[in-house]
């Protein structure tokens, strides 16, 4: 059974990478950068997940960014976290991997496809789909979706689901659409669908990204000020809009809100 053993101050040398458990996407260089800046100025304000294999044997499940960005730090600061706080869990190792999974996907920015290599994983562990969808906090039919439609997405159709410019609603019904026609044509009403596709004009900012940024900062610096221009004020809400915006407001938000910006 998954379950929080303890909290602790570990050895932050004692952690290591298991190779079954990594970061989804790649881990992204500028957020790295500014985790490091953050974490030098205000510390590790949310604990890095660890897995108890064996007692005193520790692996990195959840916090790959600000795991690497402190390693960043102590390398330029010897003596600086040299132990770091920690949840600490137990479970066996498919659980492990599920919540390693699961804890990629709990993300501001989740796309639908971060969540294809979890719902398939515990499906093909054997997980029943009433547990699956508790566990990631979703319906049992968006879960039977997923592993419906999943290993259908060819890459093409990956790419622009990732990027924004296709919803899943549409991807699924293409989907739909090649099963119903004659054997062989699959590949040719595919095609036909995608480039009729609409590409919609992708937000550099969404409504969701910078609410979840703004609660992370109202939960763990809820005293902190912010002084912006008007300038910087107007740039953001046309990014925000995703509509007739040009290099410059972004530059202007960027100077202000980087993380935003990733």
């Amino acid at each position: 059974m998954l379950t929080t053993k303890r909290y602790e101050y570990l050895n932050f040398g004692s952690i290591l990478i298991h190779p079954t458990l990594g970061n989804h996407r790649q881990l992204t260089i500028s957020k790295v950068a500014h985790l490091e800046r953050d974490i030098l100025k205000n510390g590790l304000l949310e604990p890095l997940v660890v897995w108890e294999r064996n007692s005193g044997e520790y692996y990195l499940v959840g916090g790959f960014h600000r795991f690497e960005a402190i390693k960043a730090i102590r390398s330029n600061n010897p003596g600086y976290f040299d132990r770091v706080d920690v949840r600490v869990v137990a479970g066996d190792p498919d659980e492990i991997k599920a919540l390693n999974l699961k804890l990629n996907a709990d993300r501001v920015d989740t796309k639908i496809t971060d969540y294809f290599e979890t719902v398939v994983y515990l499906n093909n562990v054997n997980w029943p789909l009433e547990r699956i969808a508790e566990f990631l906090d979703k319906s049992i039919s968006w879960i039977e979706d997923i592993l419906k439609f999943a290993p259908m997405i060819n890459g093409e159709m990956r790419d622009k689901l990732e990027k924004g410019e296709m919803s899943w609603n549409r991807a699924k019904e293409i989907i739909q659409k090649t099963l119903k026609v004659p054997a062989g044509m699959e590949k040719e009403i595919l095609d036909e669908e995608l480039s009729r596709n609409q590409q919609k004009v992708i937000k550099p900012l969404t409504f969701k990204s910078v609410l979840g940024h703004f609660t992370r900062i109202r939960t763990e610096q809820p005293d902190k000020k912010f002084t912006l221009r008007i300038d910087v004020l107007y740039s953001f809400t046309r990014l925000l809009k995703g509509k007739n915006y040009d290099e410059e407001d972004l530059e202007r938000v960027r100077e202000v809100f980087p993380e935003l910006m990733e």
